[in-house]
């Protein structure tokens, strides 16, 4: 059950008053834009699997005096995403920003890939954002207000080798958010996308996959990473949070149908 109290005033900030569903809030990016917008005054759904890590963001989001709620659900289940959407609807009373996080890696060869883990990656980071953005645009269409964020890869911008499962599921998102976009820009519903380069969250580990792919140590894989990078060293989550901020508040409001690459200049496109 999720307590439907409202606080008597706004807190001051760049996201004053606005209420954020984010998924994938557990951990790594989203947790750190669930932190900053709390910060930047707003109020929170916090949706992932692992009630035990949201609880301890919603904790962290409250002690700076933002209402935060946890609403633990699967993005690939249909029917619990709209339950989760209307029980989120129902503790804030509306939802204005939409961060869309939520998502899964696989490293392997194309030839190698299985469709289980191939399907695996489609139904988390296509089927998941796809269910989640059809279940609250429907909310802010109704609205005619409201801003969501997707949070991509320069994955969705590029091709690159052992990831044909995720790039195409997040070349999927951008499309998504595309046509979000253009759909829903009569509504006054802004739709972007962030395609993040590498960031120094869990996913990282994922990279021995990598390692083990191309018959070298982890490090060296690391080493390569931060080398195909201008700036020589990974994003931290926090950096991500910056972005997310900007295009959850009005000062984006005249910018809608954009995957903004934030990677240390390593896609220049």
């Amino acid at each position: 059950m999720v307590e439907t109290t409202s606080s008597p005033t706004s807190r001051p900030g760049r996201m004053a008053g606005r209420k954020a569903l984010i998924t994938g809030a557990s951990r790594g990016i989203g947790r750190a834009v669930a932190l900053r917008y709390a910060a930047e005054g707003a109020d929170l759904v916090l949706v992932a699997t692992q009630q035990a890590l949201l609880d301890e963001v919603q904790a962290l989001a409250r002690a700076q005096g933002a209402q935060a709620h946890v609403l633990p659900c699967d993005v690939t289940d249909r029917a619990a995403v709209q339950a989760m959407v209307g029980a989120a609807v129902a503790a804030m009373g509306r939802i204005d920003v939409l961060v869309t996080n939520a998502g899964v890696y696989h490293a392997a060869r194309l030839v190698d890939t299985d469709p289980e883990a191939f399907d695996r990656v489609m139904q988390v980071n296509v089927y998941g954002a796809w269910h989640v953005l059809q279940a609250v645009l429907r909310h802010m269409q109704d609205r005619r207000s409201g801003q969501v964020v997707n949070i991509a890869s320069t994955a969705g911008k590029w091709g690159s080798v052992n990831q044909s499962a995720y790039n195409a599921s997040k070349h999927a998102l951008v499309g998504l958010t595309r046509c979000a976009a253009l759909e829903m820009g009569a509504f006054n519903v802004n739709v972007n996308a962030i395609c993040p380069g590498f960031v120094e969250t869990d996913m990282l580990g994922e990279f021995k996959a990598h390692a083990a792919i191309q018959g070298v140590p982890f490090e060296t894989v690391l080493e390569n990473g931060r080398n195909r990078v201008p700036l020589k060293r990974f994003l931290k989550p926090e950096e991500i949070a910056s972005l997310a901020v900007y295009l959850g508040c009005d000062e984006s409001s005249g910018m809608t149908g954009q995957s903004l690459l934030i990677d240390g200049g390593m896609v220049l496109v």
